[in-house]
């Protein structure tokens, strides 16, 4: 994933209204009328919120770091990219000016100087003023889009301009490889070039609304970011936002959203909603366009502010929007896919665990399987802390558990695929119900005290063969689960490697440190205060729980995971619990996994799997891309033709879907987990 969000504000889709699209004469003649030339200067109040919390980092983020000249230039660093982080605006005289703040950051935040960060986006929005006219100009000339010449999209370590000829150039085709992606995807070429105006105009308009306070977040999240990518200073407007999204049903599809590189992101997709249910839309994929209805017009949100992004995407239930979506795995050259999606509240019950039984035939015989989803690990819904009604993962797991052993099920399969995590405590009593008791997660505080949290019950709800499914999107309270089960040698778990979130955060609202103004109000400060550890002493930040037996997926640390963040807190260890395993069973692991890849070799699903997976790293190795239309034509064809050649075999191979029971071609990972959990059976006895 790209390194940071230009702007750190994460929101909920709900409630009602729809924007209106403005036309770019509208947008042109609206950005006239605002001053270019206002030169932004911080509140009276933003150099003490700035000592605070550089007072605050150096003494309880976990990191613990001082302030110094090394960290001073990443802080440095990490501003211009997120002010620039292609390097199409800053020409090198511009850095050689700038250059001079680099090693004075650190004393400036212990002393509130803040001016530094206003100077440089000043001349942020001096220059974009500037490249707005310029693009004007070039794309009324308009493209040649026969010649033969190449783009390299990513400039993110390439070198500034160092004349504007050369930059000039850069911009000219840059908006070539713009425009001719539109035209590749259905536009004509007189609408690209429209469809790029208006994109520059708004994402110029944005920069213009800026005021005192936009400019100072974005500068201390530089700041923040610097120590972990999960610290994080929320405005006076957003902390409340925060706060009110996170306590409001959700009205909407049912996901959060960020802006990374001029690009609305999904962040999270809230389990239950529309978004979950329509199994299309995964953390990181890019929104690039929004529509409402069946027939209403795309619209175009790159460059967007985020809160105008969700006015057009939130709306009453039941109505229709449609998203274009770049996927997170997609390469550089894909077509946005086209997505429906009928807005919905969502329902609590939707994210409660859910249990199912899948028959599978392994060795001539007959096993009947528990399955048991979990979207997330919830706590205290569908009722009052008095209630006995409350329901959660722990508790509702037990009656389904229950229920499945009625069932007579020969093994169990917990499912926490795209689990982003949630409450400790329940990932915590979820693992007590599978092993007698004993710790299950080490938690180490910025002190360097260490925590061993315990399930105390001896109890065991369910002693039989059991597998855990995870994928790069299951997280923080999921790898505490997957790996206490790991540890104690209770199950064996599948898939992909995990997330690698392994740190805890404490919000502190800076209004009780600094008094609050009726006319400067004060934000509040997410801080990184712990990290987990395995009973084994292993963290789970960065590696994740890394499973017995690895399923083929795109996985790609350098894009994707806590490691793909700088400022990630590093992977280590602490001295283990104490803990008595329920077996060992790494002796079982090797057959297992020699079983699983003579099964998967012949499996046409996964041979697309590995074809997939082979195209991506072939796309991400790419660099550089044909500005001629014709040679891209050619290039999606070939592509279009691979994929139909696809469905015309997987559809030979499986011509009646209603009569498939075992999931072979919807989920052929939860298969290929039932047939591996059949040979751990088989094994076994």
């Amino acid at each position: 994933m790209k390194k940071a969000s230009s702007l750190l504000f994460v929101v909920f889709f709900s409630l009602l209204s729809i924007l209106n699209a403005q036309t770019t004469a509208d947008l042109i003649k609206r950005n006239s009328e605002i001053d270019t030339n206002k030169v932004i200067l911080p509140w009276a109040k933003h150099p003490q919120i700035a000592e605070t919390i550089a007072r605050l980092l150096t003494r309880y983020e976990y990191r613990r770091e001082s302030l110094n000249d090394s960290l001073s230039e990443v802080i440095y660093n990490t501003y211009l990219k997120r002010l620039d982080n292609q390097r199409m605006y800053f020409m090198q005289k511009d850095i050689d000016d700038f250059n001079k703040y680099k090693d004075e950051l650190d004393d400036d935040l212990y002393s509130g100087n803040v001016m530094p960060a206003y100077k440089i986006f000043n001349r942020f929005k001096k220059i974009l003023t500037q490249r707005v006219k310029l693009i004007d100009k070039q794309l009324d000339k308009g493209f040649d889009f026969t010649k033969d010449e190449y783009f390299s999209p990513d400039r993110e370590e390439s070198s500034y301009a160092t004349t504007e000829p050369e930059l000039n150039e850069l911009w000219r085709k840059k908006l070539k490889y713009e425009a001719l992606g539109l035209i590749l995807n259905g536009k004509k070429e007189d609408k690209a070039i429209e469809t790029l105006r208006k994109r520059y105009h708004r994402f110029h308009k944005l920069i213009l609304q800026y005021d005192a306070e936009d400019v100072f977040q974005l500068f201390m999240n530089s700041v923040c970011y610097t120590y972990d990518p999960h610290t994080t200073y929320f405005s006076p407007k957003d902390s409340e936002n925060f706060k009110i999204g996170m306590s409001l049903s959700l009205e909407g599809i049912g996901a959060s959203l960020t802006v990374k590189d001029d690009y609305t992101t999904i962040v999270r997709i809230i389990p239950g909603g529309p978004a979950a249910r329509s199994g299309k839309i995964k953390v990181d994929d890019k929104i690039v366009a929004v529509a409402q209805g069946k027939s209403g017009e795309w619209v175009d949100v790159i460059g967007w502010r985020i809160d105008d992004v969700v006015q057009l995407i939130r709306g009453k239930k039941g109505t229709l929007v449609r998203l274009q979506i770049i996927h997170a795995d997609a390469d550089p050259d894909s077509p946005p896919v086209e997505i429906d999606l009928v807005r919905d509240k969502i329902k609590l019950e939707d994210q409660a665990a859910k249990a199912k039984t899948i028959n599978i035939k392994e060795s001539g015989k007959e096993f009947k399987l528990g399955v048991i989803t979990i979207p997330e690990f919830y706590t205290n819904f569908g009722g009052s802390n008095k209630g006995k009604d409350i329901s959660s993962t722990s508790k509702d797991v037990r009656k389904l558990l229950d229920s499945l052993k009625t069932e007579k099920i020969q093994g169990l399969i917990i499912d926490l695929r795209n689990d982003g995590g949630g409450s400790l405590q329940e990932a915590i009593q979820l693992t007590g119900l599978f092993i007698k008791n004993g710790p299950v997660v080490q938690i180490r505080s910025v002190t360097g005290k260490v925590d061993v949290e315990d399930d105390p019950d001896p109890a065991i709800v369910y002693d039989g063969p059991m597998m855990v499914m995870v994928n790069k999107y299951s997280a923080s309270a999921s790898e505490i689960f997957s790996g206490a089960i790991q540890d104690y040698g209770r199950g064996v778990i599948v898939g992909g490697q995990t997330y690698g979130k392994g740190t805890v955060q404490n919000m502190i609202d800076l209004r009780r440190i600094i008094p609050e103004t009726p006319d400067q109000k004060i934000g509040s400060l997410k801080l990184t205060i712990a990290k987990f550890y395995r009973v084994t002493g292993s963290s789970t930040q960065e590696k994740g729980v890394i499973p017995d037996i690895k399923y083929p997926a795109i996985h790609d640390p350098k894009v994707f995971g806590e490691v793909a963040n700088p400022s990630a807190l590093p992977w280590d260890t602490i001295a283990p619990a104490q803990f008595v395993p329920f077996s060992n069973l790494k002796g079982f692991i090797p057959k297992l996994e020699k079983e699983h890849d003579a099964r998967i070799k012949n499996n046409s699903e996964f041979k697309y799997i590995e074809e997939d997976i082979k195209e991506y790293y072939a796309n991400k190795s790419k660099t550089k891309f044909s500005l001629n239309l014709k040679i891209r034509k050619e290039e999606r064809a070939k592509r279009d033709k691979i994929k139909k050649e696809r469905k015309k075999e997987r559809e030979k191979l499986h011509p009646d879907d209603k009569k498939k029971k075992d999931l072979k071609t919807d989920d052929p990972f939860l298969e290929e987990t039932g047939h591996v959990l059949a040979d751990f059976i088989i094994l076994q006895s």
